[in-house]
């Protein structure tokens, strides 16, 4: 079934694995009749840092504001992003925190410790590349950039059906590996899973 996509791009080279997945998810939803946008972190042109935390709100620069629009008008986002540090890249944190701000994605209750979940409805997948084992990423560290963005952003905002896929170990990969995984992301894409 078609579906409205979002891919969202985390990682800052456009010469990097991450990027080749982002084509090949594009070229199988593409194939699949499914609609999609896409954002690039690294081209947007934004303050990473949440200035005043959530006491003030920092305006949201044009290419952010573009950006929720994108997030808000799909039915599914494809997260892509390798792990850096056990977490998410810089520049992707900084994206999350700019724009996954109460009155978008959700919504505190008045004196209430509940809120309101605004982007339920949604569904995700994320695709990250390690430089070690997947199973030692999940069982020796539990997988913590997962659990970052899952967890406490994705699911906090609503969205409920969260899919994960792991590449890894990138660093001593085999072009015909490399191969391998971007015709497995461009599977992924037609399915629109």
């Amino acid at each position: 079934m078609a579906k409205k996509i979002v891919i969202i791009n985390g990682h800052p080279d456009k010469e990097s694995l991450n990027f080749g997945f982002a084509a090949a998810y594009k070229k199988g939803a593409l194939e699949s009749h499914s609609e999609v946008q896409e954002i690039r972190i690294s081209d947007l042109k934004f303050n990473p840092n949440l200035e005043f935390g959530f006491r003030k709100r920092t305006e949201l620069e044009p290419d952010l504001l573009e950006a929720w629009e994108k997030i808000k008008w799909a039915d599914h986002l494809v997260w892509i992003h390798p792990v850096w540090w056990g977490g998410l890249p810089a520049i992707m944190k900084g994206f999350i925190d700019r724009v996954f701000l109460p009155g978008f994605a959700f919504q505190y209750r008045e004196n209430s410790i509940f809120w309101d979940k605004l982007l339920k409805g949604k569904t995700a997948r994320i695709i990250t590349t390690l430089d070690q084992p997947n199973w030692y990423y999940w069982f020796v560290y539990g997988r913590p950039s997962v659990n970052q963005l899952k967890k406490s952003t994705l699911n906090f905002c609503g969205i409920k059906r969260v899919q994960t896929s792991y590449f890894g170990v990138v660093k001593n990969s085999k072009a015909s590996l490399r191969e391998k995984w971007v015709a497995k992301v461009e599977q992924l894409g037609r399915q629109n899973k």
